[in-house]
């Protein structure tokens, strides 16, 4: 089932404990997760029942804080990194692929961070 536009596609939680809290979630509420995806930084992604993802994966360097950070999708990357510019947001990560998952960017909205997700190939 695909997830509308401007509903959370992925929830990414970046955490130093990825194994355990895969496991929390597989116990509390039934998630199973795969294997490490490579494309997604290591992450186990999770199909929740709307359809949604949730990815776990520890920090990729020293400098990346543990966070939960949320991924609408959206149907145009590029538009909708240069609305949410034009609406005061900062662009922390330009539009980039993600081979065999889409196209990717973050901003900064004061010191939240959102993520946005165009889902292709």
């Amino acid at each position: 089932m695909p997830v509308p536009a401007h509903c959370v596609h992925y929830l990414e939680i970046i955490t130093d404990d990825p194994e355990g809290t895969a496991d929390f979630y597989a116990r509390a509420y039934g998630w199973s997760f795969a294997p490490p995806d490579a494309a997604l930084g290591g992450a186990r992604v999770g199909t929740l029942a709307d359809g949604s993802l949730c990815g776990v994966r520890a920090p990729m360097h020293d400098q990346e804080r543990l966070l939960v950070r949320p991924y609408l999708r959206v149907d145009d990357i590029d538009a909708a990194v240069a609305k949410a510019v034009a609406l005061g947001a900062r662009l922390a990560v330009e539009p980039m692929p993600l081979p065999g998952h889409g196209r990717i960017a973050i901003f900064f909205l004061g010191e939240i961070e959102q993520g946005l997700w165009e889902v292709g190939e």
